[in-house]
């Protein structure tokens, strides 16, 4: 079975990151990233400039790819497979939408108590400017059961 190929873009200030409040669908109620699934024409890039606009109302003005992440869940034989972009430049400002409501953070006051489980782990990597890949294997509850992240040059 083909992994689900989906986009993850994080806006990053001096001190803050942009995080968004998912309001429905999957991963409704818990801060993440802006992103979602590749259309079939799409390149990863694309995706994530596309995503970013319809999320957070916010085009940024370059991307860098800084990791690959695969979430695999128990019971669910497909993998989601995100790849994981950051920009610090944007032209816009942020605003809510029917999908995901923006809020920035400082950096020291991350909300991962509501936020993906797994999000603990990785994003600090992201955080600290680092490149890497990773796998996260979640239970029913979407807890992590096992994780093993690499870190890239």
């Amino acid at each position: 079975m083909k992994n689900k190929l989906f986009t993850l873009v994080y806006v990053l200030s001096e001190d803050k990151v942009l995080l968004g409040m998912k309001k429905r669908g999957f991963g409704a109620g818990r801060w993440n990233g802006f992103g979602g699934k590749l259309l079939e024409t799409e390149t990863f890039e694309q995706a994530a400039l596309r995503e970013l606009l319809e999320e957070a109302c916010v085009t940024p003005k370059s991307l860098e790819q800084v990791g690959i992440l695969e979430f695999e869940f128990v019971g669910n034989p497909q993998i989601l497979e995100s790849h994981v972009f950051k920009t610090r430049d944007i032209e816009g400002n942020p605003a809510e939408t029917e999908e995901m409501r923006p809020g920035w953070f400082t950096l020291d006051q991350i909300p991962y108590k509501d936020m993906w489980d797994g999000d603990k782990y990785w994003l600090p990597l992201l955080l600290e400017g680092k490149k890497f890949k990773g796998h996260i294997l979640f239970d029913q509850n979407d807890q992590v059961l096992s994780h093993s992240l690499e870190i890239l040059k």
